[in-house]
């Protein structure tokens, strides 16, 4: 193959690939808001077609666009879950939490959990009362499951999951994007 033939097929090659996701922007919780109601129907439609997809072809789309977005969006640039929504809080998160701080689980529940509507134990204050004024978490090592797996869309089985990640679309701008980018394929 000479130098010209070889150069058709690097050029045809790249056209097979999959088109980049766009640079994922920070966006604040009431333009998430916003643009989630704008296009709620749009995502609702998208969801139902997800659904009938086999489970693991959709986990391996989000997981792909899940570490597309996230080689370049830095969560420390934004902390909207942080600062707008709490995690739900399991015993064992509160056991590491109380040991982080040396405090007894039931002196650490009086003095940072409230029970919610639901009955779960969240932390009683937003923002996150361990969120740090640059974003950075004060126990990110002793931090919570709930708060160590968002925005799970790097999660198995993601089609159990997929109303939680559109209403998790007025938080985060990752799943926001996430969820346009899957409105393309």
């Amino acid at each position: 193959m000479d130098f010209s033939d070889w150069n058709v097929k690097i050029h045809w090659e790249l056209h097979l690939l999959p088109p980049k996701m766009k640079k994922v922007e920070y966006k604040t919780p009431d333009e998430l808001k916003l643009l989630t109601e704008r296009k709620r129907r749009e995502t609702q439609q998208l969801i139902k077609k997800l659904k009938k997809m086999k489970s693991k072809k959709l986990d391996e789309m989000v997981h792909s666009l899940h570490d597309e977005a996230f080689s370049t969006f830095d969560c420390l640039d934004c902390a909207n879950c942080c600062k707008t929504i709490g995690p739900r809080l399991i015993e064992k998160d509160i056991d590491r939490l109380a040991k982080h701080f040396k405090m007894k689980p039931s002196a650490f529940i009086l003095q940072y959990v409230k029970t919610d509507e639901d009955g779960d134990f969240v932390f009683n204050t937003e923002p996150c009362p361990f969120l740090l004024p640059d974003n950075y978490c004060m126990v990110y090592e002793s931090r919570p499951k709930a708060c160590r797996d968002y925005p799970h869309t790097d999660r198995n089985r993601f089609h159990q999951i997929l109303k939680l990640s559109h209403k998790n679309c007025e938080t985060c701008p990752v799943v926001y994007e996430i969820f346009e980018e899957l409105k393309t394929k």
